[in-house]
């Protein structure tokens, strides 16, 4: 039976996020309100660093959605990876991960609390999520959690396929364009905000002249099984370092 609810007691390890780490491209700073342990000093008329919405900011969960379409015709195509990385990151917390209806944002998610750490000294909620519509219309559920659960943009993690990158090749940005993907453009706009966390999954273009539209929805070959997973676990490891 389905658990509407689950807590697990992990601890993440792994480097603060640099430029490149393995086959995961960061760009820029990822979550520009984590706290630091220096003082920054404060202009004249310009607003404290320990502001009210940055302490907000600071202390919200962390919601990870991944992208993809429902139904088991595309579970295994390449426009469906976030579900796939949202299922690899769930693997690693859960012996059985479960995924529940939420109703009210119509999207599948698992919610997990982890311990805190020397680098967040509060416990630290994230709520994994796998959207039930379609992925144009990926925006009204990940809207609709980020209010339920009070997520500020910046910790929320949208996790999808990426033509412009290389098959395998994994980046991590913090806001940015849309780049013609459908479904961060319906986030973009049902949000409000571009500043959200992308990370993008290479699927590489598709050969010749062959309908991109076509391409995204097609499986991944066989041959490129074992490369899927390295990246789904790549990917999973530079969402581990951000949340960390």
């Amino acid at each position: 039976m389905p658990r509407a609810e689950t807590h697990l007691r992990v601890t993440l390890q792994g480097p603060a996020p640099t430029t490149h780490v393995g086959r995961v491209i960061f760009c820029g700073t990822m979550c520009p309100v984590k706290n630091s342990a220096k003082k920054t000093p404060v202009q004249k008329g310009s607003k404290a660093p320990n502001s009210r919405a940055d302490k907000q900011s600071a202390n919200s969960p962390w919601l990870v959605v991944g992208l993809g379409n429902p139904g088991a015709k595309y579970e295994s195509t390449r426009h469906n990876v976030g579900f796939m990385v949202i299922d690899e990151f769930a693997s690693r917390q859960f012996p059985t991960p479960t995924f529940s209806a939420h109703k009210r944002s119509n999207a599948n998610i698992a919610e997990i609390t982890l311990p805190p750490s020397a680098s967040a000294p509060s416990p630290r909620k994230i709520i994994l999520a796998k959207p039930r519509t379609y992925m144009n219309v990926s925006g009204g559920p990940v809207k609709a959690l980020a209010d339920f659960f009070k997520v500020s943009p910046d910790h929320i993690i949208v996790v999808h396929d990426e033509l412009e990158l290389d098959p395998g090749e994994v980046r991590l940005r913090l806001g940015g364009g849309d780049k013609g993907h459908n479904g961060l453009k319906d986030i973009t706009k049902s949000l409000g905000t571009k500043d959200y966390q992308r990370l993008d999954c290479g699927i590489g273009r598709p050969p010749g002249r062959m309908d991109p539209a076509a391409y995204v929805l097609k499986p991944f070959p066989k041959s490129m099984e074992a490369d899927v997973a390295i990246m789904c676990a790549d990917a999973t490891d530079a969402i581990e370092r951000l949340i960390n």
